[in-house]
């Protein structure tokens, strides 16, 4: 493995690592430095073109949030994910995929699938296209319609 790589895969963990942090704890401005200008979010069978809609799937979440924390507990969220591979088409390109699993008040709230692709814009990685499907959800989870 070349020096660029170990650079790359570390760089594009934390870029995941704090698309999670940064949107669960509501800096949402921070989220959409992680995204290329032009990328795209697909969340189920919805797709958000560019940074403005892409910000209205964390702000609805956060919607849910409060008016869950009106009905039960104060509200949080907290995004894991896990076995996250990565595979490089070049030096400034790759695409990967990872599990993520969801915690709120009720506990395991929503899983499923993170698929990405990743192209590095100004020496910096960033999500160019991210697809999140839902594969299950509780029963009595915070959130209607499930936002990865």
């Amino acid at each position: 493995m070349e020096i660029w790589e170990v650079i790359a895969r570390a760089s594009i963990g934390d870029l995941v690592a704090r698309y999670n942090s940064n949107g669960d704890t509501g800096r949402f401005a921070q989220v959409l430095e992680l995204f290329a200008d032009d990328a795209v979010m697909v969340v189920e069978d919805t797709t958000y073109e560019g940074k403005d809609e892409i910000l209205t799937v964390f702000t609805g979440a956060q919607d849910n949030l409060r008016t869950d924390a009106t009905d039960r507990a104060p509200a949080y969220i907290r995004h894991h994910t896990a076995t996250h591979q990565v595979d490089f088409r070049d030096e400034a390109h790759a695409t990967g995929r990872c599990y993520f699993q969801v915690l709120s008040p009720i506990g395991l709230d929503h899983w499923g699938r993170y698929a990405d692709t990743y192209a590095c814009v100004d020496g910096t990685w960033r999500f160019t296209r991210r697809h999140v499907t839902v594969d299950g959800q509780a029963p009595n989870s915070v959130f209607p319609a499930s936002d990865g």
